[in-house]
């Protein structure tokens, strides 16, 4: 039998994130076939962990959380930190009329805090210096080719293809013409298997400050700080982890608060700048307006390029 959360936790679930708690989960989505994470036909959103108590698998619906397998209580014990209900938005005050109308249209907006670093670390890296497309499906090869069958209930609608990502120690172990086989470059392959070999001290960081975090990740070689935002953004519900490095974020951001192409890193910093604190939420607030630059010259593959 599942572990249930009802009553009162699954009317929180429907009340405080209404129509907008699949933007909170939605970041924790690597592609439409992500072995992890899957929205179902009912508007469910089902996701898979590897928990410090073993594999899990969470549904998350408009009125109840069931859980499964020996991650299961873990999965629902972090719950309020995964819908956002741990963050705290009402400190932030919008200093741009584009930042202010995208938090009027998106008032359940919160930022979801995971509790596990490895799961957004690894996928973060493999998105680094590719294409999200190029990445997603990296991600997907390796998770069914050495992850394990997550436990999912055998009733009508749930999904029997999703996946547990490895262990730390299965990581370790890939063998190089796998990764080959994933499209992945040695330098990122090799970033994984450094951060695996000290999995436990990286864990630790979901429990520490934004700052102490950042530096405990990019301790690790190949860590940057792109690659430690976007982590840290996902298993800490991080507000100041500002993605730097990216090849689209600033103009996105230089374009919607000012009407002007071609902002760089240091632009969208400057103009973020009264956002100390909370930047992470203001990009993610002005990603929601849709406001992007025109296209110039010849199209590219569609995704994000970045930097460590």
């Amino acid at each position: 039998m599942p572990k249930r959360a009802r009553g009162r936790r699954g009317r929180r679930v429907g009340g405080v994130a209404g129509r907008f708690w699949g933007q909170v989960l939605g970041p924790l989505r690597r592609g439409g076939a992500d072995p992890t994470f899957r929205v179902t036909a009912d508007g469910a959103v089902w996701r898979v962990s590897r928990t410090p108590e073993g594999p899990g698998t969470l549904r998350v619906a408009a009125d109840s959380v069931d859980a499964w397998g020996p991650g299961a209580g873990w999965m629902l014990g972090q719950l309020p930190g995964l819908m956002g209900e741990l963050d705290d938005p009402d400190g932030f005050v919008a200093h741009h009329r584009v930042v202010a109308r995208a938090q009027h249209r998106n008032p359940g907006l919160r930022l979801c805090r995971t509790g596990l670093v490895l799961e957004s670390l690894i996928p973060s890296v493999l998105e680094q210096k590719v294409t999200t497309t190029e990445a997603y499906r990296s991600w997907r090869h390796l998770v069914r080719r050495f992850g394990e069958p997550a436990p999912v209930p055998d009733v009508p609608g749930a999904p029997q293809d999703l996946y547990v990502m490895p262990d730390a120690r299965t990581w370790a172990l890939v063998p190089s013409w796998e990764w080959h086989r994933a499209n992945v470059d040695a330098k990122r392959a090799d970033t994984v298997v450094r951060a695996v070999r000290v999995a436990a001290r990286l864990e630790e960081a979901a429990g520490m400050t934004y700052e102490r975090a950042k530096a405990r990740l990019e301790a690790v070689p190949g860590i940057g700080p792109w690659t430690s935002a976007e982590t840290l953004q996902r298993s800490n519900g991080a507000p100041d982890a500002l993605t730097v490095g990216d090849l689209h974020l600033p103009g996105i951001v230089g374009y919607a608060l000012t009407g002007r192409t071609g902002a760089t890193d240091a632009d969208m910093l400057e103009l973020l700048a009264p956002y100390e604190g909370q930047r992470h939420r203001a990009a993610r607030l002005v990603l929601l307006t849709g406001l992007t630059p025109p296209r110039r010259g010849p199209r590219r593959a569609p995704g994000r390029i970045s930097h460590l």
